[in-house]
């Protein structure tokens, strides 16, 4: 109801959902936009902070790298059950190696030994303990230190707001499509209003996109009741829902008991027991329990070339060899990147036998997805990024990158357009300071907790007991200082010093980096490692950015205090 009691248009309903459906867990909201955009890169995030990986500097050509991984394996694990080789992409830089036993499942997801060597030598490599990418990656739908149920559940009702704001944003705004086109600089209101709308119908289809997917990604927790009513358990359900997309064509499948290769998922290339349970190879090596003959390895190299002709410019990105140096020895190559978008975790696989390098006939097909199924692949798999080559990946973090300014100046417009109210009666109230110190902590405390969270991991001692804790904790004690910092100024202060702080603090970052161990920029950029050159830009990029804000601010005058507004009609009366 309004003011003048008259009856309120859908409209003007929708414009107070969606401002209150925006401030409610507004900042809640920017912090997950935040943190997921920059998960879209936590590998590269990940070996920045492991400058002891830096130096490795992979060989150009796959059939090299492998060179260099089989001549350790072979010196060091002969007798090994399996061999696994996760070959250097461009978003990883040196070669990790799983070795396991002779009575260990060659494709579980957990045991064997884990060993990272440098692609171009060999050498045994061993990084400090961090989280690296994975911390805010997890903080993204986890948050910390909260039970993951609680977790989940609060991200959830913050996704959902997200969704209702979108939906009441896009009915609210009769000119939205003409306005986005509209920048009107200088204009106080107006201006965060033309920037609020230009984010937010720039990258429209991916604001929802993103908001659904994550509901869809919650759905187990939101809403576990039907699966569990038909299922035994959620693995049940992710088994189900793979046999809908992979058709096993060979004679032992339809018996039940396939031995021929298939397409893999992720999850089962990591031995997700339970998500994925029909393992035909599985069965066959621990069925056959008879010692084998020592035999050659076949050579590699013309098998890597088969795969690269075969999938052109998907490279291989795991190489997974069963008893090796045996006579029942085989060789599965898993690509780098997925089959499709429509195909959730669904990898092109190749298998050849070990000692001939003869290549086994693929015995299954792809079956078309349902329409539930194929919007949730969809969905789900653009959400994570996971599979998608590089293009694709810079676009979904543009696209969030966008969306974290659409919500920054949206909290911020909250304050612009009630500022003349709060000046008007000489004081401002409760609620106004608290979303302004908020909307602080929030918008520029955030980016220098995470930066904080970089210097802790190159200033704190590598050896440090509990050092991986005294990360997390680094940035969780300077983003509260941020927010008390905050309080005990005034708000434009806040704004400059703190932007000021923010421009120094991304500016360093490359040059600590260089100072602490790790690969300089230029030598970065001249070997091609670029997931570690483009953290080191992507620091100075968002220090221009902060330096941009911290001229804007400074230059701007505000409103003009009440008096100064009154002398100024008399001087030109």
């Amino acid at each position: 109801m309004r003011v003048d009691a008259k009856q309120e248009g859908p409209r003007q309903s929708m414009s107070w959902l969606h401002t209150w459906a925006s401030l409610i867990l507004g900042w809640l909201l920017y912090a997950i936009f935040l943190t997921g955009t920059l998960s879209f890169f936590q590998n590269e995030i990940s070996i920045w902070m492991k400058p002891e990986f830096h130096q490795s500097v992979p060989q150009k050509s796959q059939i090299e790298q492998t060179r260099v991984a089989l001549a350790y394996l072979q010196q060091h694990h002969p007798d090994a059950g399996s061999w696994a080789i996760q070959l250097p992409n461009s978003r990883q830089n040196t070669t990790i190696l799983n070795i396991r036993g002779a009575g260990e499942d060659p494709r579980a997801r957990r045991g064997g030994t884990r060993l990272t060597i440098d692609s171009a030598t060999g050498e045994v490599l061993q990084a400090r303990e961090t989280r690296g990418g994975s911390f805010l990656y997890r903080f993204h739908f986890e948050l910390y230190g909260l039970p993951r149920i609680w977790a989940r559940w609060i991200v959830g009702i913050a996704t959902l707001l997200m969704l209702v704001a979108i939906i009441s944003g896009v009915i609210t705004h009769k000119k939205i499509f003409k306005d986005f086109f509209t920048f009107r600089p200088g204009k106080g209101q107006r201006s965060w209003l033309d920037a609020h709308n230009a984010t937010a119908v720039f990258a429209l289809p991916f604001h929802i996109m993103i908001t659904f997917s994550g509901l869809l990604l919650l759905l187990f927790t939101l809403m576990p009741w039907g699966v569990n009513q038909i299922y035994e358990n959620r693995g049940a359900f992710l088994q189900d829902q793979r046999k809908s997309l992979i058709q096993d064509n060979s004679v032992q499948a339809e018996s039940g008991d396939s031995d021929q290769r298939r397409p893999r998922s992720e999850g089962e290339n990591r031995g997700e027991r339970g998500d994925m349970s029909a393992r035909g190879e599985a069965r066959r090596s621990r069925g056959d329990a008879s010692p084998a003959r020592p035999a050659p390895l076949a050579d590699l190299a013309p098998i890597l070339a088969a795969a690269e002709k075969q999938w052109k410019n998907n490279p291989v990105a795991t190489i997974n060899i069963i008893q090796p140096n045996t006579a029942k020895a085989e060789i599965e190559l898993r690509a780098l990147n997925g089959v499709s978008v429509a195909y959730r975790n669904v990898y092109p696989s190749l298998a050849f036998n070990g000692v001939t390098g003869e290549l086994k006939p693929d015995q299954t097909t792809l079956k078309t997805p349902s329409v539930a199924n194929g919007i949730y692949n969809v969905f789900t798999t653009l959400h994570e990024a996971r599979g998608v080559d590089l293009a694709l990946r810079w676009l979904l973090f543009m696209s969030g990158v966008v969306g974290t300014f659409m919500i920054a100046t949206g909290l911020i417009l909250w304050c612009v357009k009630r500022a003349p109210q709060q000046q008007k009666q000489g004081y401002k109230s409760f609620g106004y300071r608290l979303v302004e110190v908020t909307n602080i902590a929030a918008i520029i405390g955030l980016p220098i907790a995470c930066a904080a969270y970089f210097y802790a991991n190159r200033f704190i001692p590598a050896d440090m007991d509990m050092r991986l804790n005294w990360e997390i904790r680094s940035f969780f004690i300077i983003w509260l200082l941020t927010l008390v910092y905050a309080m005990i100024r005034s708000n434009r202060q806040a704004w400059l010093e703190l932007l000021l702080l923010a421009t120094a603090a991304f500016a360093l970052l490359p040059i600590v980096n260089f100072l602490t161990g790790g690969q300089a920029i230029w030598n970065s950029i001249m070997h091609g490692q670029w997931m570690i050159a483009s953290f080191d830009l992507a620091m100075w990029a968002l220090a221009i950015l902060f330096w941009f804000a911290f001229k804007k601010v400074k230059n701007h005058k505000g409103l003009l205090p009440k008096k100064s507004k009154v002398m100024l009609k008399e001087n030109q009366a």
